[in-house]
């Protein structure tokens, strides 16, 4: 029985920056699936419309996704801002150039998203300057320690906040996941790293502990479903 009690330090195929091919793609439609099938866009896309609400501001906007994938979230961004009358300069990264490539094969030039491939410890990434991060299941492939470095660093990096779209780690998402990614999934990668991110995720007593770490003060937390945690960093 795998041990709940603590994070997990096992790495997922999806580590691997060089994976590529077709089982990278169907990984990457059918995490694009889980996400909206589960409601994972609403908790990124909610957080995104409370910190947009609360900040009101009227400059262009320069918004990056970290773990961008197919690019879904990032043309559901688009669509928000549009609606609010909001303009802004939407990036997509990923330390993997093949998610790069996919995303770029999926997403169309009317949504004006801009994709690079690059490593977020690297220090051409230190160098970069955004108002909003956000994160959709992509912090719990690091560990405490590189969390903590790495949330320090945004405080410089981003104006106006973060958000973090990540799991909550429970036997019950766990076997939920594994269970459904063994019946209906098509990929190799998927079945293996649905559940073993599960087990690499977060508490909330954990989230609350890199936060106090990273010194952020400014910040809330909520329980989302299904089994994810919605983090909203205020860094003005």
């Amino acid at each position: 029985m795998p041990d709940f009690s603590k994070r997990s330090s096992a790495e997922e195929i999806m580590d691997d920056l060089h994976c590529s091919g077709e089982d990278l793609h169907q990984t990457l439609r059918e995490l694009e699936s889980i996400n909206h099938l589960l409601g994972g866009n609403y908790v990124t896309l909610n957080g995104m419309d409370q910190l947009l609400e609360e900040t009101r501001t009227s400059k262009d906007l320069h918004i990056v996704d970290l773990g961008c994938g197919s690019g879904d979230l990032l043309k559901l961004i688009r669509r928000l801002l549009d609606k609010k009358k909001i303009n802004g300069v939407l990036t997509g990264i990923d330390a993997n150039p093949n998610v790069v490539k996919f995303a770029l094969s999926q997403t169309p030039a009317s949504c004006r998203i801009q994709y690079e491939s690059l490593n977020i410890f690297s220090d051409e990434f230190k160098a970069r300057k955004f108002d909003i991060v956000t994160g959709t299941l992509f912090f719990h492939h690091f560990t405490t320690e590189q969390l903590v470095g790495f949330f320090k660093q945004l405080k410089s990096q981003a104006s106006l906040g973060l958000i973090i779209n990540d799991i909550h780690r429970h036997w019950f998402s766990y076997y939920s996941i594994k269970w459904l990614t063994q019946l209906f999934s098509r990929s190799r990668m998927v079945r293996h790293d649905a559940p073993q991110s599960v087990l690499r995720a977060f508490t909330k007593y954990e989230l609350l502990g890199i936060m106090d770490q990273s010194g952020i003060v400014n910040f809330r937390i909520k329980w989302r479903w299904a089994f994810r945690w919605q983090v909203i960093v205020r860094f003005q």
